[in-house]
């Protein structure tokens, strides 16, 4: 049997269609169901066949149908990926978005943390204290941003910005709360300040 070509081991003729390729060794198989030997003949004979038949596809002299799946050409597809929120976000959002480390989140929030309670606990009339508070503030927001990409102009910018903001918003808000809240006992600027600090440490954290 091992002078025999594949097509004689299965007992096919050379111009045989798939399914009697198919039909063949299903056949055989039941045959020699136990014997460890002839299925492995019989399976590297349809092997054979099949890489025959491949090879006559590729230089066009047979058509395969399509659902003759050779394994040597299996390609298994890859899952799709669903696109993360980053990935569906803008490409200019992204740019300014960072992805902190916990270091980047807790040392800025720490500095910004103390000058809060040294902002709210000195006398409301400690202007000099707050003005202080501030320029410290705004130093360590640049030094942190500039720290993430080395673009000192872009951290002046993203921090002024948030210096701005937070006094304009924090003055607003404070001088509604302090008038519908009696027992604040800080002063708008204070609480401007703060909220200032808080404005800063997401500015620190979160962008770069």
């Amino acid at each position: 049997m091992s002078d025999q070509n594949p097509y004689e081991k299965l007992g096919v003729s050379e111009d045989a269609s798939f399914d009697e390729i198919q039909d063949a060794r299903n056949r055989l198989m039941e045959q020699h169901i136990g014997d460890g030997k002839s299925t492995e003949v019989i399976e590297a004979a349809y092997d054979a066949i099949l890489m025959d038949r491949l090879r006559m596809r590729q230089e066009g002299k047979i058509k395969v149908p399509e659902r003759i799946r050779f394994p040597e050409t299996r390609v298994q597809s890859l899952p799709k990926e669903s696109p993360t929120k980053s990935e569906q976000s803008p490409a200019w959002l992204q740019r300014m978005l960072d992805r902190p480390t916990p270091t980047d989140v807790l040392l800025p929030g720490a500095w910004y943390l103390g000058l809060s309670a040294a902002s709210v606990f000195y006398p409301a009339t400690g202007d000099q204290v707050l003005q202080l508070a501030l320029v410290v503030g705004v130093g360590i927001s640049i030094y942190f941003l500039n720290r993430k990409e080395g673009k000192f102009g872009r951290a002046v910018l993203f921090t002024l910005l948030g210096l701005i903001i937070g006094l304009i918003v924090g003055g607003l808000v404070a001088n509604w709360l302090l008038s519908q809240v009696a027992f604040i006992n800080i002063s708008s600027e204070q609480f401007s300040t703060v909220l200032t600090f808080i404005l800063l440490w997401l500015v620190s954290s979160f962008l770069r």
